[in-house]
């Protein structure tokens, strides 16, 4: 049985580069749509409203396709990050992480248009960062741009510089976690190969087993 098209609904050169760790073939074709942000839902219902309107966006347009859309959120206690609109947001979002422990919530949503068919489910990692000085944070960003990147860091990019530990998976915090979408695309038909394994770089990583 061959495997239908698979599209990625993401411009995020991160999210490309996971999704090869799979060695499973696909197109790159970015869901432009605006993001949602609302108080009166969950930030994993957020994420997975955000994803599936990035795949319909793009099924609509390969309707035969299995369509990979995702959204990631920071979130800590009652406020939730995306992307900063400016260095001085950044600032002050690295700022509040700092020394705290938050919730990365990436939502990923497949669907394949013509036969009716989707799943949607979020992913949730802890994250806790180191304390940091205003220095170390102004040094941070002079090594890593934050503007494109949801709570304002890449935790693969000088990530020791600022997280302590990890619980969960570590590539959920990158952009996509690769344990439960690997499960999801078998389960459509999709023969895959894993090329990297999901690691935690220099600091701690405590998955749970």
């Amino acid at each position: 049985m061959t495997s239908p098209l698979l599209v990625l609904a993401s411009a995020s050169p991160r999210r490309n580069e996971l999704l090869r760790q799979l060695g499973v073939t696909f197109q790159v074709v970015p869901g432009e749509v605006a993001e949602i942000v609302s108080e009166s839902i969950s930030p994993a219902e957020i994420c997975q409203i955000n994803a599936y309107r990035k795949a319909r966006a793009v099924a609509k347009h390969y309707p035969d396709a299995v369509v990979l859309g995702a959204d990631t959120l920071v979130c800590l206690d009652r406020s939730v990050f995306g992307k900063p609109a400016d260095l001085n947001q950044a600032f002050s979002m690295l700022s509040m992480l700092q020394s705290q422990t938050h919730e990365v919530i990436t939502g990923v949503c497949l669907l394949h248009l013509r036969d009716r068919r989707q799943r949607a489910f979020a992913a949730s990692t802890r994250v806790k960062f180191r304390p940091l000085r205003m220095s170390e944070i102004r040094r941070y960003f002079e090594l890593v741009d934050p503007l494109d990147k949801a709570g304002a860091y890449a935790i693969q990019e000088q990530g020791e510089m600022i997280v302590d530990t990890v619980e969960g998976s570590f590539t959920n915090v990158i952009g996509l976690p690769l344990e439960r979408v690997a499960e999801e695309l078998t389960a459509w038909g999709f023969e895959l190969e894993v090329r990297g394994r999901d690691s935690g770089g220099a600091f701690s990583h405590n998955s749970p087993p």
